[in-house]
């Protein structure tokens, strides 16, 4: 037990040392959790026609400065980006890349492509409230490790710059780029086209992997790409001279969020993606203690980030809970533990 509570001391030592050196760093729009205003006036109906994944199409994004009381405005590119929820048939408004111009001094400032996850379908609550949980999965990672993006909440109005008209008035989310992440936590992006479980900071794949286990995400691989992509599948694998470490993003096809275009993989034979499946590493079971202690110790924070969140719905709120408490409830359990994390370990 003494080295368990040792072991578990250093990782927590670990997590803190990189949220205080990196909070200096963090670009000012995601320094704060607090939901941000803004209206982004462009020619939405030929953006969405076109679905350019290169071209950006030019348009405005004005913020709301809630404590001056002014409105500031941008000049920006944007195009649509993703992969399935760029498919009009899944998303008639697909997710957006914003390129910023002149940002110096402004929320903005130290942002250049960012990305923006959108409500996919307009005028339905039910597509506003999978952003909210898309964003909730982000803040539940970042209460668990400094090594992961963060994210800004937006309420936003979208115009039409041809004819004025409101297209929504909904939630975004905002996330950090690559770039940000880099220069917060002092790593590098790792551009291997592979790379292995020995490679790998293993106490750190061991705490995501039981963090995609909480959120019910098997869509997913710290290991590589599709074929003839770069590594990896939804996660963006980092280094330092001494550390690799994969860090995960994307995640629309997990339970917690429940989509209703997600579905399992066949081969994972699992009926439906809010049945959780573990796909950590067995050579990383050595971390499992310390890693369920973490999460023990978030506990309260992680829940918070769902109690507190604005605009999520009382009835999404009560199912979220529940997923997390159906999973403390298992990592509570040595007989589940066995069954349903070492059993299903993943041994290459």
């Amino acid at each position: 037990m003494e080295k368990i509570l040792v072991a578990f001391a250093m990782f927590l030592a670990i997590a803190g040392s990189a949220l205080a050196d990196g909070d200096a760093r963090t670009a000012p729009l995601f320094a704060s959790n607090e939901p941000i205003e803004i209206t982004i006036t462009a020619p939405f109906k030929a953006i969405m026609r076109e679905r350019s994944l290169e071209e950006y199409t030019q348009g405005t994004l004005v913020y709301h400065d809630a404590e001056s009381g002014e409105d500031t405005s941008l000049d920006i590119g944007i195009r649509t980006r993703g992969r399935f929820r760029h498919d009009r048939k899944v998303c008639p408004f697909a997710p957006l890349r914003l390129n910023f111009r002149k940002t110096k001094g402004t929320l903005f400032a130290d942002s250049d492509k960012l990305k923006l996850v959108t409500h996919c379908r307009n005028r339905s609550t039910k597509y506003e409230q999978l952003v909210l949980k898309e964003h909730l999965a982000y803040r539940i990672l970042n209460e668990l490790t400094d090594w992961s993006f963060r994210t800004r909440l937006a309420n936003v109005r979208y115009i039409e710059s041809t004819t004025g008209k409101e297209v929504a008035d909904t939630f975004a989310v905002f996330i950090e780029h690559r770039e940000q992440l880099e220069k917060r936590i002092g790593m590098k992006r790792d551009e291997s086209a592979s790379t292995t479980v020995a490679r790998l900071e293993g106490q750190h794949l061991n705490m995501i992997s039981v963090y995609q286990f909480l959120i019910g995400n098997t869509d997913f691989s710290p290991l590589k790409g599709p074929k003839g992509e770069p590594c990896c599948h939804n996660f963006l694998l980092m280094h330092d001279a001494d550390t690799q470490i994969a860090v995960p993003y994307d995640f629309d096809m997990a339970g917690i969020v429940d989509a209703p275009h997600a579905s399992p993989n066949e081969r994972f034979k699992i009926s439906s993606v809010r049945q959780r499946l573990y796909r950590g590493r067995c050579v990383n079971n050595v971390y499992l203690d310390e890693t369920f202690a973490l999460f023990r110790e978030r506990r309260a924070a992680i829940y918070a980030t769902v109690t507190t969140l604005e605009g999520l719905r009382p009835d999404s709120r009560k199912k979220t809970v529940r997923y997390l408490d159906d999973f403390y409830k298992l990592i509570d359990s040595p007989k589940q533990v066995q069954r349903r994390i070492i059993n299903n370990c993943l041994k290459t």
